[in-house]
């Protein structure tokens, strides 16, 4: 298993991830390009297993290029016969922590993490348990459904503690 930052020839395969993980949504290649190309406002990263790319990540940083970032988990998707067996755990830590140390290179931090998704979304307990995120807000039927905003506030030591094995504690 591995985690790397996407490049213009993961395309194809992470368009085809996109579309499996989000049937309503359209153009799925234009999308993931549109993201790429937007680097380092988006941070966009794979994960492959077996050389196959079985999900990816983008991260965005909202509001700027500050010296404390917010970030926000735009979207995460992992093939279906993948999911349930700690890939999206994964694809989160190890990305992020390739997010710290792109924002690093430029004498940033990371300040909190947001996330927004359906308020039926079971994701949101990976979100809770990597992230700590918790619901902030609901918003209602913004996209399919309510939608509901999560804040991770000072992320970067949960991240940090949990990969290095320590406690975490809210």
């Amino acid at each position: 298993m591995h985690v790397r930052l996407m490049t213009e020839s993961d395309l194809k395969e992470t368009a085809s991830v996109h579309q499996t993980a989000f049937p309503r949504q359209r153009m799925s290649y234009e999308w993931l390009q549109c993201n790429l190309n937007a680097f380092p406002r988006f941070l966009p990263y794979v994960l492959e297993v077996e050389s196959k790319i079985v999900g990816y990540i983008v991260w965005s940083q909202k509001s700027g290029f500050r010296p404390e970032a917010v970030l926000e988990l735009e979207q995460l998707a992992i093939l279906p016969n993948y999911q349930g067996k700690g890939y999206g755990t994964t694809l989160i830590e190890k990305s992020f922590l390739l997010v710290e140390e792109q924002l690093e290179s430029v004498g940033s931090t990371i300040k909190h993490a947001l996330v927004s998704t359906r308020a039926d979304n079971q994701a949101q307990r990976l979100y809770a348990n990597v992230l700590g995120a918790e619901v902030e807000v609901t918003i209602s039927n913004l996209y399919s459904a309510d939608e509901v905003l999560m804040i991770a506030r000072n992320v970067s030591s949960r991240i940090n503690r949990t990969m290095t094995g320590e406690e975490v504690t809210k």
